[in-house]
């Protein structure tokens, strides 16, 4: 003989409630999209020394906000390694400099670890010969300066760096003492290399910020804001819901990228030496 469960009522009905609240409550929205909170930024990848780069670039960029926007006055930030490898580092430095003078842009440029190098050896001749292991060669000539001959020279490399300094613009130096380390603008953090897993922006070590590579690039999970950067050289522009990256090795493929991010677009914007002839 079967025994009634005085319970099952009350059950079914409780069944029934709940799968009526499921089909008519609302659906959860999805994540709100990355945006800059509707301002026009450019953010340009690694330049190396490219001036034959970047002066068209910058035209592009320019002809590009004034048919977007006519009336706003754009963010155009460097993601930082202006110079070595390339061989006019000492032009593009300028041009940034001056760039920053001009009307069209609010001009933020942020420090690379070839800034650093190039800093670290106007104070310690002894970091010169691996510096120009990595493109510091270049950069000195570009400021008529000859790299010594024998890489273990002591006393050649404090001449160089004698006259390095001495070559120096004074407005160079105060440039390379301002750059920015990070610049965060609405859902978009701005930095040369990119973040540590795991940390908050404000608790980021300077060397990561410039230096790290495979601990940020395989990291899968999001960070607090989505990062725009250089450093890793990549064959192609990477967008994706972490992270941007825009250096496309511009030294050695003669492409250098930008990227247009207002509101929530995300837009690749490049020139290429071929184009020049």
């Amino acid at each position: 003989m079967s025994v009634a469960n005085p319970a099952a009522p009350t059950l079914r009905i409780l069944i029934l409630v709940s799968g009526l609240l499921a089909r008519f409550a609302p659906k959860a929205r999805s994540a709100a999209k990355p945006s800059t909170g509707d301002r026009l930024v450019y953010a340009v990848g690694d330049v190396h020394g490219r001036l034959d780069l970047l002066d068209p670039l910058i035209r592009r960029i320019a002809d590009d906000a004034l048919q977007l926007r006519p009336s706003e006055r754009p963010m155009l930030v460097f993601v930082g390694d202006y110079v070595d490898r390339g061989l006019e580092s000492k032009g593009v430095i300028e041009r940034l400099i001056s760039l920053r003078g001009e009307a069209a842009f609010e001009v933020r440029t942020l420090k690379g670890n070839h800034e650093e190098a190039m800093i670290n050896f106007l104070s310690d001749a002894t970091v010169g010969a691996e510096w120009v292991e990595y493109g510091g060669a270049q950069t000195l000539v570009s400021y008529g300066v000859n790299p010594p001959k024998q890489r273990d020279n002591a006393a050649d490399w404090e001449r160089a760096r004698e006259e390095f300094g001495q070559r120096m613009p004074p407005s160079h130096l105060a440039f390379l003492s301002g750059l920015e380390l990070i610049l965060v603008v609405g859902d978009y953090a701005f930095v040369h290399a990119g973040l540590r897993p795991g940390l908050s922006i404000q608790d980021q070590d300077e060397h990561d910020l410039m230096w790290i590579r495979d601990v940020f690039l395989n990291e899968r999970r999001p960070f607090e804001k989505v990062v725009v950067h250089g450093h890793t050289p990549e064959e192609a522009p990477f967008v994706g819901e972490r992270r941007i990256g825009i250096d496309t090795g511009a030294y050695a493929t003669g492409v250098l990228t930008a990227v247009r991010l207002v509101g929530e677009r995300r837009d690749i914007l490049q020139v290429k030496a071929s184009q020049f002839g």
